[in-house]
Parts: C-alpha cells; structure tokens; sequence
C-alpha cells in the first residue's frame, strides 16, 4: 500500500502558508494552525495528497470564514502570465516545432503551484520558461501529437490559475471543436476555476466546464456527475499537473500527464527525477 508520510513536512508548510494568507490576526493564525497540524498528524496517510490537501483546506477556510484566501495570489498569476502571453506566441511562432514548444512552455507554467512552492516569484516562472525550451522533455511527444489527431474527443484538465494562461498555448494548437476544458468546481489553494479560464481567454474557443470538486486533483468519486460523464466518454484526457497526476494515474483510462516532477515521492513513483519535464502517458494505465 502505498503511504505519502513523506509528505507530512510539505502538508504542514502548505497549512502554514495558507493560514497566513486566509487570516491576518496573529492570534487567529495560531489557534487555526494548531487545528490544522493537530489534524495532519490524524490523517491516513495511504490516502493521495489531493485527498489530504482538501481536507485541509476545507478546515482552513471554515475555521478563518475565508472562502477563497488565495484570490489576490491568483490574480496576480493570471496577470503575469497575461503580460508573458506576446513573448510566448513569439517563441512559438519562430519554433520550428510549435507543438512541442507549445508543449514546453505549458509545463513550464506548472511551477505557478503554492502547494509545492509557496513563493513563486516571477524571476521563478522566467527561468522555467528559459528552461522549458533546452531541457529535455521525458517521454513522447510523437505519441502525444498521435493520440490527438485520432481522438475525436479531448478533456484537458487544467491546475492552477496563470498557468492555464500557459495551457492556453498548447490548446491552441489543437483542433479546437475537438477540446473541452475542466477546471476545479471551488477554489482551493490557487487551483484554476472558470473565473480562471475566462480571464485566460479560454471560454471564447473552447467549451469549460468546472469537476464539482474543490480537491487539488480530480478525484473522480468527489467530482459532478456531469464532470464523470464526459471524462468516460472521452477518447483522450490531458491532465496537467502533480496533484492530477496523484488522482488519476492508476485510473483505467488513456491519459496524458502533463508536470512538473516536484517531490520525491513523485519522483520515485513515475521514475523521473525532481526537476524533470515529463509528458506521460498514451495507453490505459493499469488499474489497482
């Protein structure tokens, strides 16, 4: 069975991090956190992160009356990557290869993560952005390009707000009839809502639609039945992101993983190390 008490440290740090974002009084902050840590060190641990982190976050925000304390964090990344978006339809147009660089640069927007990194800055998401380009990407991007000219249906499930800025550039080089766009039902850390998507411009090519879930992955159980309907029926899923990656990789279905690898017990688990750029995927995972 697999167990994530390796986590613990990075559970207590994101409950840290997000007490001091929802509330500004002292006092509040320490009796919230307390609550918090107390119930961390409570939880079972064979459960995914997302399961975890949900649960911690829905404590945070009812025990503060901060229904959406990271909505200046997200504002603020939304704009930025708004700001980048001439500068990274430039790359693409002068790539000799757009999906991949496309690609690329999508995965380079995954580091706008406050779970993993509490203090993204944007000197962190230029150098991802350098990086993206001239690192190499694991995995098959000939497998990837194949699978969307065959399916007539995609689902890309997008993470985290500025990011989906980023998404917006691969999407864009997809046949775009084909593509519906999920995004998170509620807010929960800086994960992408519609309000996310609409600020990136999806809304005026793509169908979006919201999981019903305010989990930091898509843990099918927990998401609308509207959401589970069109995720079965889909030829193909593109999932971005670690927490999507935690939900959905032993799930019987033909998906794409989009990431970052950004921990350890990650890193162990889809056999790329910390730091690596990976697109994974193109059969059905295994279930169990």
């Amino acid at each position: 069975m697999k167990t994530y008490r390796d986590c613990i440290p990075c559970f207590s740090r994101q409950a840290s991090q997000a007490v001091r974002t929802a509330v500004d009084e002292p006092a509040v902050q320490e009796r919230v956190l307390g609550e918090v840590l107390r119930a961390i060190h409570g939880i079972d641990m064979s459960q995914s992160p997302p399961v975890l982190g949900q649960r911690i976050h829905r404590t945070i925000r009812a025990l503060t009356g901060n229904a959406a304390p990271y909505r200046r964090i997200k504002q603020r990344f939304n704009q930025l990557a708004l700001d980048l978006w001439p500068e990274l339809k430039a790359r693409i147009a002068c790539s000799h290869n757009p999906m991949e660089t496309a690609a690329r640069l999508a995965i380079a927007g995954n580091v706008i993560d406050c779970g993993a990194n509490g203090h993204v800055e944007e000197d962190n998401v230029r150098d991802a952005i350098g990086r993206s380009i001239v690192e190499p990407l694991n995995g098959s991007m000939t497998n990837f390009r194949g699978a969307i000219s065959q399916a007539e249906t995609i689902l890309y499930l997008a993470d985290n707000a500025g990011e989906i800025v980023f998404d917006r550039l691969l999407i864009e080089q997809m046949p775009l009839r084909k593509v519906t766009v999920a995004v998170r039902g509620a807010p929960v850390l800086n994960d992408a809502t519609v309000g996310d998507a609409q600020k990136a411009g999806l809304t005026e090519l793509v169908e979006v639609i919201d999981n019903g879930s305010d989990a930091p992955g898509t843990i099918l159980e927990d998401c609308s039945e509207r959401f589970t309907e069109r995720f079965s029926k889909a030829d193909l899923v593109i999932a971005k992101g670690q927490g999507n990656y935690e939900t959905l990789s032993e799930v019987d279905k033909t998906i794409f993983f989009l990431l970052n690898v950004k921990c350890p017990v990650i890193a162990r688990d889809i056999s790329f190390e910390v730091g690596t750029m990976v697109v994974k995927g193109g059969e059905h995972n295994a279930t169990g």
